[in-house]
C-alpha cells in the first residue's frame, strides 16, 4: 500500500510511534507539499528542552552504539555500526532527540533522496521507555518542515500497517488516485 496526498498542518493527536519485529508487512507512504507554510509544532522547541530533551539535526555526538540500542528495542535488527555510519553519511536530513540525563538518542529520524524532487524518510524510532510523549511526532514534523524548506514536494517513507495511524495527522493519505509501490524483492529458492 502507498500512502499519498497533501502535507497539511500538524494536528494535536496523543498517537505514538511503535514497531514490532513483523518486517514482512512494511507499507510504503508518501505525501506532497502543502500549499501554506505555516510552522507548527504540536511541542515547542523550549516546551521539549524544558522537559530534558535537546534537538540534534546532525550526527555529532550520536553515538552509534545507543542509537543501534534504540532500533533493536522497537524490534528492528541489530545493525553493523559501520552500515549505520555509512547510512548517515549518505543521508540528507535527520534529526534526533537526545535525553539530557542519559546522553543517549531516545527518539530519531531520517532522510534520503534527490535533493529537489523527492525524498524518503527511514528509521523513524523513538525508545519505548519514551513513547507516548509527542517525541516521535516531534522529529517528524520537524523533518517534514525540513525537507519542504528545501523545496521537495513528494516525501514517501515505509510503515508498518498497524501504525498507519501515526502518520494521517501529519497529512499521509492512503493509495490517491490508485497510485501503487512496488518494492524490489529477492526471495529465496526452495531446496530440492
Amino acid at each position: 500500500m502507498i500512502l499519498h496526498g497533501n502535507i497539511s498542518i500538524p494536528l494535536r493527536s496523543s498517537l505514538c510511534f511503535k514497531t514490532s519485529k513483523n518486517y514482512a508487512r512494511n507499507v510504503a507512504v508518501s505525501a506532497q507539499s502543502p500549499t501554506t507554510n505555516t510552522r507548527y509544532y504540536s511541542i515547542s522547541d523550549e516546551e521539549l528542552e524544558s522537559r530534558g530533551f535537546n534537538l540534534r539535526r546532525s550526527t555529532a555526538d550520536l553515538n552509534l552504539d545507543h542509537l543501534n540500542t534504540v532500533f533493536v528495542a522497537v524490534g528492528f535488527p541489530r545493525r553493523d555500526p559501520d552500515k549505520i555510519r555509512v547510512a548517515l553519511e549518505n543521508t540528507d536530513s535527520l534529526l534526533w532527540v537526545e535525553y539530557e540525563k542519559t546522553q543517549r538518542p531516545v527518539a530519531f529520524a531520517r532522510a534520503t533522496g534527490d535533493g529537489v524532487f523527492n525524498a524518503i524518510i527511514w528509521d523513524v524510532v523513538v525508545d519505548p521507555s519514551f513513547q507516548g510523549i509527542g517525541l516521535g511526532k516531534a522529529v517528524m514534523e520537524r523533518l517534514l518542515e525540513e525537507l519542504l524548506g528545501k523545496g521537495i514536494t513528494n516525501i514517501a517513507l515505509y510503515s508498518e500497517p498497524r501504525v498507519l495511524g501515526f502518520y494521517r495527522p501529519l497529512g499521509f493519505v492512503a493509495d490517491p488516485d490508485g497510485i501503487r509501490g512496488m518494492v524490489y524483492s529477492i526471495k529465496q529458492k526452495k531446496k530440492k
